[in-house]
């Protein structure tokens, strides 16, 4: 399962650094996180899983795209 996620209030690379890290830590297989697009694409975490790792790293989570 893939998908890609608006996250908002990133704003410079240690913002990736921390979202792709905790999900990583949430045990997803692939993170890729695009600071331009706000965007986080992962692999093999649900919409659900997703939304709480990015709140819970301090960023809104903005849906699906």
């Amino acid at each position: 399962m893939q998908a890609t996620y608006r996250v908002e209030g990133m704003t410079c690379g240690g913002c990736v650094r921390a979202v792709t890290n905790a999900l990583e830590g949430a045990k997803a297989t692939a993170v890729t996180v695009d600071l331009e697009a706000g965007t986080a694409t992962v692999h093999g975490l649900g919409e659900a899983a997703v939304k709480q790792v990015i709140e819970d790293a301090g960023f809104e989570f903005g849906g699906q795209l």
